[in-house]
């Protein structure tokens, strides 16, 4: 643990609080014991945080492109990536290593680092941390960039084809921390499913995986 608070530039006055972070539910059910409860904490800092940094950070910009980059850096892929960074996967407590290396596991556990860090300290230290491992992508210009959504609806009407339909396939999870799965199709072969912590977001990494499979 001393290792990792070092990666992290973070040292926790309460250490419980990080093992807490990096523990999954495949070790223990109890939500206060396993990173459940500090990622549901932890999503709304991120949240919070990137929108405080972007507003900051980008004074001229309008409120539709702030949003555009709001929800490029805070979706489970980009979460998931600066997790790695820190290579969270190698201290996560789960039942094996393949569930450590999932998308959702990682993106759930840097969330919840970053709740923990709010816990022990305050908002400061958790809009630092954000700061130092979300700078480089915060710096790209996504100027007008287009969501995945737009983007695959633009390609189905460029196609002569009608309008993307997401369909809700399964919904898992407690109820205030579901996991929704959504499917998108093009035809009956090619398709796409992604995940979310709501439908919005699983929308969104549906389009962008039938998008990839279409290139």
């Amino acid at each position: 643990m001393e290792q990792l608070q070092e990666i992290l530039q973070y040292h926790f006055k309460n250490p419980k609080l990080l093992q807490q972070a990096l523990t999954h539910s495949s070790v223990t059910g109890n939500e206060h014991r396993n990173y459940e409860r500090l990622e549901f904490l932890g999503d709304r800092v991120l949240g919070m945080t990137m929108a405080h940094l972007l507003y900051k950070m980008f004074p001229n910009d309008r409120e539709g492109v702030l949003a555009q980059r709001h929800v490029k850096l805070v979706r489970a892929e980009m979460v998931a990536q600066v997790a790695r960074k820190l290579h969270l996967d190698e201290y996560i407590i789960s039942k094996d290593k393949e569930t450590a290396q999932g998308t959702n596991v990682l993106c759930d556990v840097g969330e919840a680092i970053i709740g923990a860090i709010y816990i022990d300290s305050n908002i400061e230290e958790a809009i630092a941390f954000v700061e130092r491992n979300w700078q480089d992508m915060i710096d790209v210009d996504c100027g007008d960039q287009k969501d995945a959504k737009t983007q695959l609806q633009e390609k189905f009407h460029a196609l002569k084809k009608p309008s993307p339909v997401y369909e809700v396939v399964e919904k898992t999870g407690s109820e205030h921390l579901p996991i929704f799965k959504v499917k998108v199709a093009f035809n009956d072969e090619l398709f796409a499913l992604g995940e979310g912590k709501n439908k919005k977001i699983a929308e969104q990494n549906a389009a962008a995986e039938l998008l990839e499979k279409m290139r």
